[in-house]
């Protein structure tokens, strides 16, 4: 087996674990309906690579038939999960899944968010500007006073 073919396959399978990985931190970490769904499909895609290097590596079409039916999997499940997105952000208009509490089982407590702490609001500074024309700009009695040289 020649060196290349066995750092090809090496090559594919590290980008395919890369992108299964990204596709779950992604879905773990988010909320939102559709980027959930975007990493599910990154995640499946992260899959498909492996197979078809694995697939190229022992000279077997299984991978790649195999990769085919996940492909017409994935863009029936496109055509599915959209109408259902569109459905569910109808019913309650907005894609955030903590919404979907009463989906639960019964027993399991509801999901509570962590409220952040409120920051203090800062004023914006205060940016010298120009009086209007023939208007004497007000000079407060501090600057009057203060003489920054003798």
């Amino acid at each position: 087996m020649p060196e290349n073919e066995l750092a090809l396959l090496n090559n594919n399978l590290i980008v395919g674990a890369l992108l299964f990985g990204v596709g779950m931190v992604g879905f773990l970490s988010r909320r939102n309906m559709i980027v959930m769904f975007l990493s599910a499909e990154i995640m499946l895609q992260g899959i498909s690579l492996s197979l078809i290097a694995w697939g190229r590596f022992y000279n077997d079409f299984g991978g790649q038939m195999l990769v085919f039916f996940i492909i017409t999997v994935a863009a029936c499940e496109a055509a599915i999960a959209l109408a259902m997105i569109l459905m569910l952000f109808q019913g309650r208009g907005t894609l955030d899944i903590a919404v979907w509490q009463d989906l639960r089982e019964a027993n399991l407590p509801p999901f509570i968010d962590r409220e952040l702490p409120e920051e203090a609001a800062e004023r914006p500074p205060q940016w010298p500007h120009l009086p209007p024309a023939g208007v004497r700009p007000e000079v407060s009695p501090d600057e009057r006073e203060y003489r920054p040289r003798i």
